[in-house]
């Protein structure tokens, strides 16, 4: 592997090894290990230090605390164990998706559960002053250490390299839709080195997409040790029977190679899927998407105290950006627009006016300059002459949008939701885009901090449909984290 300049720091150059083709993961999750450890022993050092300062005046006898320091050293060991137990530095979560950061939070939650109650039973003096600051402080810094390590992964892989190479078996059809997929996202780290097609195929088919057909599926385990993949990739159920995909797992058992199977079920995440063995066969269910319950009143509770902190810590942004709109065009300093929320109701969406007065009634005029006969999903004129120059740098970070933690206040909107859009925009909606219907609209939404305006409405819509039916409260902290990063950078607006 030829190394260059600017990622030679995290990943020194190397040779690239048939037998070894990882080396870079091994190398991450060393990395990885160490600065977690960091970051536990500056959680679990800080909580020592407020509980006994080092001038002495503790809190609690004024004292020093063996049996502390004690816990504090026995705290760290079983906390660093855990998260290496735990596998949350497995290389098949690193740099993609939720589950990453979900593991990391659990495996910490289960630990301090674990440790308050073994306190219980054996009553043990551990002040919870203690455990409220290390415990806080250990995930915060835990979770920055994962984002900014996937932050450098994420960037080494659209360079080309800490790639993850795969062989992908099944027919034609669902091979090319495979590769395709995994091609489409190159800091997903997946690189298709090779086919493999089902015995009877067409002999004229030498690549697909480029990749070229290296044998058929009973070559597929010599094959993959032959080129040194990390996984193969069975596309499709028709791809191979169960006999032998279990023949092919016994083949690979041994040489580290992983065996991933793809479901034809899309956009279903973890927690809605349940494998049952049933006579030794896995049998997969998927539960129904819930749009009520529990975890919604926990939502709206979440929703409406955190936009009252947000309204109150931004409080000096809203009334300067409020000034800057008035003082700048003539006309009212916020715009409120017909949206259609949750189950088709009807709300005055809020928004800092950033276009000239009477700019609804010049819209066929703008889309008449683009060449646009009418509103679709998504729809955003590329260069609108109706916006001001002030509103073009509100768009840029999104700060025309922060009334909207009014609409929050009042139950109309969720902080973490698909965006509303307007009726002539849901009048295109086909049975898929009416699920965005289900839940309240939000503030924020999972295609913005996924490439806003610079994805298509199909991807948009996708994204969207996925987090009506997966979501979960870990799922929305995440994307409000990224969106604050999306709006710092002004990714994708317009």
């Amino acid at each position: 592997m030829t190394s260059t300049t600017h990622v030679q720091p995290l990943f020194p150059a190397r040779r690239r090894s048939r037998t070894a083709p990882l080396t870079w993961s091994t190398t991450l999750a060393q990395r990885l290990a160490v600065t977690d450890g960091l970051a536990v022993a500056l959680a679990v050092g800080v909580a020592y230090l407020v509980r006994f300062p080092i001038d002495g005046h503790a809190y609690v006898s004024g004292e020093f605390s063996p049996s502390y320091l004690a816990v504090s050293i026995s705290l760290f060991a079983t906390w660093f164990a855990a998260l290496g137990v735990g596998r949350t530095r497995d290389r098949r979560l690193l740099g993609g998706g939720s589950a990453e950061f979900a593991r990391v939070f659990e495996v910490t939650w289960h630990l301090f559960a674990g440790v308050a109650i073994i306190a219980f039973l054996f009553r043990m003096e551990i002040g919870r002053g203690y455990l409220g600051i290390a415990a806080p402080l250990g995930l915060a810094l835990l979770l920055a250490n994962r984002a900014w390590w996937r932050r450098e992964l994420r960037r080494l892989r659209a360079s080309g390299e800490a790639q993850v190479p795969v062989l992908v078996i099944g027919p034609w059809h669902k091979a090319a839709n495979l590769v395709a997929d995994l091609q489409r996202d190159p800091e997903a780290g997946y690189r298709v080195v090779g086919v493999c097609l089902p015995d009877g195929t067409t002999p004229e088919v030498r690549s697909i997409d480029g990749v070229p057909v290296l044998g058929n599926h009973t070559q597929a385990a010599v094959i993959a040790v032959r080129h040194g993949v990390a996984a193969v990739a069975v596309a499709g159920s028709d791809a191979m029977d169960r006999e032998a995909v279990r023949q092919l797992g016994w083949d690979l058992e041994g040489t580290g190679i992983d065996l991933a199977l793809t479901m034809a079920l899309t956009d279903v995440a973890g927690p809605r899927v349940l494998m049952q063995p049933v006579n030794g066969m896995p049998l997969m269910y998927v539960d129904a998407p819930q749009f009520k319950g529990a975890k919604y009143v926990l939502k709206s509770l979440v929703d409406w105290f955190g936009a009252a902190a947000v309204t109150l810590v931004l409080s000096p942004v809203l009334l300067a950006v409020a000034l800057v709109v008035r003082t700048t065009s003539p006309g009212p300093v916020l715009y409120a627009q017909e949206r259609i929320g949750k189950d088709g109701s009807t709300f005055r969406m809020l928004k800092f006016r950033s276009m000239h007065v009477g700019a609804h009634d010049r819209l066929a005029e703008v889309l008449a300059a683009e060449g646009v006969d009418a509103v679709g999903a998504f729809y955003k004129p590329k260069n609108d002459p109706r916006v001001t120059r002030v509103g073009r740098i509100l768009r840029r970070y999104s700060l025309d949008e922060l009334p909207q933690l009014f609409n929050v206040l009042r139950g109309e909107m969720s902080l973490v939701g698909p965006r509303p859009q307007i009726a002539a925009e849901v009048a295109t909606y086909d049975r898929a885009a009416h699920r965005r219907l289900l839940v309240k609209p939000g503030l924020t939404g999972l295609w913005q901090v996924s490439g806003r305006s610079n994805l298509d409405a199909r991807s948009a819509m996708r994204l969207d449909v996925s987090y009506v039916e997966n979501w979960t409260l870990f799922t929305d902290l995440a994307i409000l984290a990224r969106t604050a990063r999306a709006m710092l950078a002004a990714e994708g607006a317009r």
